[in-house]
């Protein structure tokens, strides 16, 4: 029971890592489709989606590595040294081919209409691939607290500049109040939707520039075993990193081409409340990754799995309900009323991501078994499904078609994850119990989001019965942890 009480104590400091400056972040997601139309907030998607798909290519999977051989590698100070130079060294040569090639990857990218985007492009994915090593050995070395006070502190920078350039800044002008002339001469001398990503820009550099004290302290070597083992290891990650990108962003892509850039848009805003999920899959990810591996050795390690996985998905299942019950007061509380059009793929968006969340539960055994093969595969067959879903059902039912394509990815590759890893590294889940919470989530926001829309005293008594069935089903076990 401590090593449960450890992770949950390390999860919920990881989680206010990830969770709150994404909350603040998605605060933002107001102030921002206030200010640009639905075209432009496309363009914020499409920004993303490239630097999504770099920050995979140029990190290829060392982060997961760097955990991996962080307890069995006695040299850290190699480890580090090595796997920060390799980042390091990826990012060098993505600059010298970005700037070669310019033209070509602004035709490709589609920043034509806006070729500074590309430049800030750069600097982003730049700057935040040196940080990845650093922020994971803050969190191999179990600096919950530090790492958390960074990414607070960067999460600031940036709503700072988004509400001085996308809210304050217009209100200013347009009410005819004073505003200093160097705030006025940079908000004209760009379009409004860059002041996003140069935020983005300005609050990863303060990071970084924060985290060069750790990289300091180190003996500068460059192992190349060591490089061959990670590399081994990492590259299957790397390639199913980008099929998750994939199966993430796609659908998005394939909107803006086979409907228009307001569709993309639309689905894009109402595609971020499914956020909520993320963030809880994020801040269980933060914590359980690297104590995952540091308790493989223990005699109960995967009796500890087991109850882990029912956990996340009892949390889960309670954070899916409560977003589909009150989903229409979140869509007026966060996105503008021109976009709610797409309102309705969000609890298959959210049921999707739970379901991501149990295959990054189930992911475990072949992290631990180095065959991380088999995470390339499931995410290329997720990838396969997303693609010839959408293709083929966007032109029938619209953007629909991409909420169940996403659906239909990250389920089918929770259920292959599962019982292919029953062969190789069997885990006693005990899903019959975890499944039927899971199943009554899903039933329970189906009634609440068809009959009884904006009736929140039944929804809410749907909330708080489904928690007491929880709580009286799992009482002893969760007294037994807060007691200790």
């Amino acid at each position: 029971m401590s090593a449960l009480k450890r992770f949950f104590k390390d999860t919920i400091i990881y989680g206010i890592a990830a969770v709150l400056p994404r909350v603040i972040n998605f605060l933002l997601v107001k102030v921002q489709t206030d200010a640009l139309p639905t075209n432009n907030y496309a363009e914020n998607t499409n920004f993303y989606i490239w630097a999504a798909l770099f920050a995979i290519l140029l990190t290829f999977g060392f982060e997961t590595a760097f955990f991996r051989f962080y307890k069995s590698e006695k040299n850290k100070d190699s480890l580090l040294s090595t796997a920060f130079l390799s980042v390091a060294f990826s990012a060098f040569i993505f600059i010298i081919i970005a700037i070669s090639f310019t033209d070509f990857f602004i035709n490709i990218f589609d920043f034509e209409h806006n070729p500074i985007q590309f430049k800030l492009l750069i600097g982003i994915l730049t700057i935040d691939t040196l940080a990845v090593i650093p922020f994971a050995y803050l969190r191999a070395t179990n600096r919950p607290i530090r790492y958390t006070t960074i990414k607070l502190l960067n999460v600031f920078v940036i709503v700072v500049i988004n509400l001085i350039f996308l809210k304050f800044i217009p209100e200013y002008i347009n009410e005819g109040k004073h505003v200093p002339k160097f705030l006025v001469s940079a908000f004209n001398s760009t379009k409004i939707v860059n002041f996003i990503f140069i935020a983005n820009l300005i609050g990863s550099a303060i990071s970084l520039l924060l985290l060069v004290p750790y990289l300091l302290k180190f003996k500068w070597t460059f192992n190349v075993a060591l490089l061959k083992k990670m590399l081994s290891y990492s590259w299957p990650i790397a390639i199913a990193g980008i099929a998750y990108v994939i199966n993430e962003n796609l659908d998005k892509i394939l909107i803006g081409k086979l409907i228009d850039k307001n569709a993309m848009g639309i689905y894009a805003a109402c595609y971020k409340l499914a956020i909520f999920m993320n963030l809880y899959i994020m801040a269980f990810r933060l914590g359980a990754e690297p104590f995952f591996f540091n308790h493989s050795d223990q005699k109960n390690a995967k009796e500890t799995y087991a109850k882990i996985l029912n956990y996340f998905i009892i949390i889960g299942a309670l954070v899916f309900v409560s977003i589909v019950v009150f989903i229409d007061v979140l869509k007026q509380l966060f996105i503008n009323k021109a976009y709610w059009e797409a309102i309705g793929i969000v609890p298959i968006v959210l049921l999707a991501n739970l379901l991501l969340g149990v295959y990054h539960n189930l992911a475990i055994w072949y992290k631990l078994t180095d065959k991380t093969r088999y995470a390339m595969l499931f995410s290329i067959i997720g990838a396969i499904i997303t693609i010839v879903a959408n293709v083929t059902l966007i032109p029938i039912i619209g953007f629909m078609a991409s909420a169940w394509a996403t659906l239909f990815a990250y389920g089918s590759m929770t259920i292959l994850s599962y019982f292919i890893g029953k062969k190789h590294y069997k885990v006693p889940y005990n899903l019959k119990k975890s499944g039927s919470y899971l199943v009554a989530s899903i039933i329970i926001s189906f009634v609440s989001f068809q009959y009884f829309r904006e009736n929140y005293l039944i929804s809410a008594g749907l909330v708080l019965a489904f928690g007491i069935l929880i709580f009286w089903n799992e009482k002893k076990e969760i007294l037994a942890i807060i007691k200790r």
